[in-house]
């Protein structure tokens, strides 16, 4: 099972690495969390050097994907070596999620056509401009899709990721171990009431999740949403 991270020039580091960290809680031999990178090495926002641990052809083939945020995401998005890799993406045999300007990749590739998605509050009047109704939640999925919007919801992408795959007792046991000592049920409890509403009724591997765009199995959005009004951070 190979849960792959999109990390670009200029990422944001609490977006790629604590999702990074809660996923490799599962202590499986068939567990295998990667940092996907365009580049041998890149460099965040903050100045932080990673090495490249699978590339964007091998995220691709991934069971599950995470992308990630950072500085230059609108650069990304007019990249067309990147994008053609990318568009190899499919939500009907993998696992999708975005974390706060991710979005705008799922925007522009297309997977968000009829969803709408969380995203930060800088990035929001971009995914609108590309045609995404943005909800003023930190998280949402429907089906194979999930997104969050704001640095300290990735931990929400991850617990989503690991329930499809390994099932709920094990994302609560990942939460608990990163959860602030004398905070950990409230901090679960709070993990839960956003993800659960958009769970299928029967988490498991995405080849056997429903992989329409129906609807089936997920919640309307519980927050108020906007197309066009909203303060920029």
């Amino acid at each position: 099972m190979h849960i792959a991270i999109l990390t670009f020039e200029g990422y944001n580091e609490l977006d790629s690495l604590i999702a990074l960290g809660v996923l490799n809680r599962i202590k499986n031999d068939d567990w295998r969390v990667t940092i996907a990178t365009p580049s041998p090495k890149v460099t965040s926002m903050n100045g932080v050097v990673i090495e490249q641990m699978s590339t964007l052809e091998e995220a691709c083939d991934a069971d599950a994907v995470i992308v990630g945020s950072g500085i230059a995401t609108r650069e990304v998005v007019e990249d067309p070596a990147i994008m053609s890799i990318l568009r190899r993406l499919d939500p009907t045999r993998q696992l999708i999620a975005a974390q706060c300007s991710g979005a705008l990749v799922l925007a522009r590739l297309g997977l968000l056509d009829g969803v709408p998605a969380c995203t930060d509050l800088t990035t929001k009047p971009w995914v609108i401009t590309a045609g995404v109704e943005v909800l003023n939640q930190p998280f949402y999925a429907k089906d194979n899709l999930a997104t969050a919007g704001g640095c300290l919801a990735s931990h929400y992408l991850a617990a989503w990721i690991i329930t499809r795959l390994r099932g709920k007792d094990a994302a609560e046991g990942a939460l608990h171990y990163v959860a602030p000592v004398g905070e950990k049920e409230e901090y679960i409890e709070r993990a839960w009431r956003n993800i659960t509403p958009y769970l299928p009724h029967g988490s498991g591997h995405p080849e056997r999740a429903s992989s329409s765009r129906s609807g089936a199995g997920t919640a309307e959005p519980t927050s108020a949403r906007s197309r066009t009004s909203s303060t920029v951070a």
